[in-house]
């Protein structure tokens, strides 16, 4: 069994937004040498996640909408009160909504392709930016 590992950054210019970063894994996993096994997907940051949907830009405002709605950028969090002093870490939205979506991913890799839906893509979403984004990618199998 093998095992690969390479990052790479990608760089966000909204507070809140989706990129697709599926052709950026799916370089590394053509880079790997590694046909069979699985890719496991993982961003390095607390205000951040990856995600497994559709590329759909209309669909993803929606969930970033959604998003939104169920934990607002602004609202009465401890940890936004406690750096008051700086703009920079009023992200206390971002850090809870890491908690529900996750960091990570994991997809089967059969033949040396991602066994991902017709529709489905690796999506990163920020929840804090602008900013740039490291993205760990791990490859293993054989």
């Amino acid at each position: 069994m093998k095992n690969f590992n390479k990052r790479f950054s990608v760089s966000t210019h909204k507070r809140m937004e989706i990129l697709d970063v599926t052709s950026n894994v799916a370089k590394i996993i053509n880079e790997s040498g590694i046909a069979n096994g699985i890719v496991h997907v993982w961003v390095l940051h607390a205000t951040a996640a990856v995600a497994v949907n559709e590329h759909d830009t209309d669909l993803w405002i929606d969930i970033l909408e959604a998003f939104s709605h169920l934990v607002p950028i602004k609202g009465n969090y401890r940890h936004n009160a406690r750096y008051s002093w700086t703009e920079g870490e009023q992200n206390a939205h971002a850090h809870i909504l890491n908690c529900l979506i996750k960091p990570n991913v994991t997809v089967p890799l059969e033949n040396g392709e991602m066994q991902l839906g017709t529709w489905q893509s690796i999506l990163l979403i920020e929840m804090d930016g602008p900013r740039t984004r490291s993205i760990c990618v791990q490859v293993i199998g054989e």
